[in-house]
């Protein structure tokens, strides 16, 4: 994000690349928003504080730098000097203190919801994930939606086994490729495409309850369907 002279980043995994753009684009680093502790979402973080000493945000957790901010639901990260401000959602799941950062039209959300899937399980269980997607899918749909990483289009071939006849998610494909195919990013999306297309939002869903029930007969929808086309994914 930029304003004037000033720039934030979202979970910075490396100081490398964010040095170099700040550099070519003339930019001083005011303030850092983290979303989980895992280091590829923080290993740049260090460095960047003691160059620039901008302001930190991030959840309230140890393993988190203890020069950030510690901020959770119904909190908001102001950034006066840049004129913009998130508000703080908590979305564990992926880890057990998992944030999200909203405002602006726009969506930081981690390792908790890609586009066209979402984060593994490591700290948390398909019921907190489920009570995540539904807090984001309550999000405006015209929110853009910034993720952790871009696995879209292996994302895209996943999904398609859960909801072969999905024509949203076909047709969500079929742009990706070819974005890719131009070396263009698929990111961001937006909250109305991953309610039309990704299956992790759309545990309720009788097209993917009933793709989950073949592979546990008798799930339910909601959680327990979330839960097992995440084991699903998870198995490759």
């Amino acid at each position: 994000m930029q304003r004037g002279s000033l720039a934030a980043i979202v979970d910075p995994g490396d100081h490398v690349p964010v040095l170099a753009a700040l550099k070519r684009l003339g930019l001083d680093l005011a303030a850092i928003l983290l979303t989980h502790h895992h280091a590829d979402h923080i290993g740049g973080v260090a460095e960047l504080k003691r160059r620039y000493d901008p302001l930190v945000f991030g959840p309230d957790d140890a393993r988190i730098p203890e020069y950030a901010v510690r901020v959770g639901e119904g909190d908001r990260a102001r950034l006066d000097n840049m004129g913009l401000s998130f508000d703080v959602l908590e979305v564990p799941a992926h880890t057990r203190s998992h944030i999200a950062f909203f405002g602006h039209g726009m969506l930081f959300s981690g390792d908790t919801l890609f586009s066209i899937g979402c984060g593994k399980l490591f700290e948390g269980t398909p019921g907190q994930m489920q009570a995540a997607m539904d807090k984001l899918a309550a999000l405006p749909a015209t929110t853009k939606v910034y993720c952790g990483h871009e696995y879209t289009a292996s994302n895209c071939v996943f999904a398609l086994k859960v909801e072969p006849q999905n024509d949203a998610l076909k047709k969500r494909y079929s742009e990706v490729r070819e974005l890719r195919s131009r070396g263009k990013a698929s990111l961001p999306s937006t909250i109305g495409d991953e309610i039309a297309a990704n299956p992790f939002m759309r545990t309720r869903c009788e097209s993917v309850v009933r793709a989950a029930q073949k592979r546990s007969p008798g799930v339910q929808a909601g959680a327990e369907t979330l839960g097992v086309i995440r084991h699903w994914k998870d198995q490759g």
